[in-house]
């Protein structure tokens, strides 16, 4: 009953908005914006077709292989500054500078560095999610009690001991926090970036959609897509505040 009354409110908002959206073009009689039943049949063109599948996987490789690589520099580099006063005091302004930069404007440069190939989106992609998982992660050590980190050191703790089992456990929540807002991020750039420079993805779908006939109906079907990949991704990551090594930091 409780999972119920969590998931009958954001359906009827849902149905709600199809059904104004539905009115709204019968109302206006228009010829180009696509009806709901439009738009669904468009998505089973694309499903039988098999070029939907195609352009969600495109994309999803390039977020995952972006954001992955983001992970594997941000985690270690975030955990040396929050611990290393000069580091963060050298390291945290350059970040503050760049992290506000829209990632959409390093296109041209990323072109021009990697060519039109996948190697430019992935770029892309690293740069949006990497610096607030940095800067998240810095904060997260900086939160932990200076008591905890002195009784360690009092006790002779080895330094790569204190990391794994202090600082880490303690900044754990704090990265996942970082990590949910990284991908959300980078799944946003990776529509952009093949709108412009690819020839596959989800973005390079609206875009073709739109200039191959007006295909509308496609062009809506591409954004609730990306919409749906969207809410997954987040959910998967909220799925990482369930961990046991995580629960800690919730409320539930």
């Amino acid at each position: 009953m409780e999972k119920l009354n969590r998931i009958w409110p954001p359906a009827l908002v849902l149905a709600a908005i199809i059904a104004i959206w539905w009115v709204t073009v019968i109302v206006t009689e228009s010829v180009i914006f696509p009806t709901p039943a439009q738009v669904v049949t468009g998505t089973l063109e694309l499903v039988e077709d098999g070029t939907l599948w195609e352009h969600i996987g495109a994309s999803l490789l390039r977020v995952g292989t972006g954001f992955a690589v983001a992970v594997a520099v941000a985690v270690p580099l975030g955990l040396w500054m929050g611990r290393v006063d000069s580091a963060f005091r050298t390291l945290n302004p350059v970040f503050q500078i760049l992290r506000p930069i829209s990632p959409i404007a390093w296109i041209p440069i990323a072109i021009l560095w990697f060519g039109m190939g996948d190697a430019s989106p992935v770029f892309l992609i690293f740069l949006a999610s990497v610096f607030p998982m940095i800067v998240q992660t810095a904060a997260g050590v900086h939160t932990i009690e200076k008591r905890y980190l002195r009784a360690a050191e009092n006790f002779g703790v080895p330094r790569t001991k204190l990391y794994r089992q202090v600082i880490i456990p303690a900044v754990l929540p704090e990265i996942i926090v970082g990590m949910r807002i990284g991908l959300g991020v980078a799944w946003l750039v990776v529509v952009a970036a093949e709108m412009i420079a690819l020839r596959s993805g989800l973005g390079y779908l609206i875009m073709d959609s739109r200039n191959a006939g007006n295909r509308y109906d496609l062009v809506i079907a591409g954004m609730i897509i990306i919409g749906l990949i969207g809410l997954a991704l987040d959910g998967l990551m909220r799925l990482l505040e369930g961990l046991k090594q995580v629960r800690w930091r919730y409320g539930r």
